[in-house]
């Protein structure tokens, strides 16, 4: 039997933990407000629906590619900092989205999301590569 990939389900449970308290505030906003579809100009329920939808939007291909990554064969180590970092990353974005739409955090966090799913990708191709 082939080995799990031990990180990227830990990674995952992290990442499902996280969405919670997101979608809830989604929730709580709506029933405060009243607006039960789409935002209705309110601007802090239009922040946090972009902020949990963006992050609903990026986590599972990251999580598709960490997971591919570390079955492909990829360093335990290097599947780990990518791992951290992505949670890091969704971290700093949701809670800078949140706040303000436009943020040097928000950069941040989309920018370190990015490079390192282009490391997981280039990671799963140098595997791939090396390992026919």
């Amino acid at each position: 039997m082939e080995q799990l990939p031990q990180i990227a389900l830990a990674v995952t449970a992290v990442f499902v933990l996280m969405s919670i308290p997101m979608a809830i505030a989604v929730g709580v906003r709506r029933a405060k407000t009243g607006i039960l579809m789409l935002h209705g100009e309110d601007e802090g329920l239009l922040r946090l629906m972009r902020a949990h939808g963006n992050f609903i939007e990026y986590v599972p291909l990251a999580l598709l590619a960490l997971a591919g990554a570390e079955v492909a064969g990829t360093a335990p180590w290097l599947i780990a900092v990518c791992g951290g970092v992505l949670i890091v990353a969704r971290l700093i974005h949701y809670f800078s989205l949140r706040a303000t739409v436009d943020s040097k955090g928000r950069a941040i966090g989309a920018g370190l999301t990015t490079l390192t799913m282009m490391v997981l990708a280039v990671a799963i191709l140098w595997q791939l590569g090396t390992n026919p």
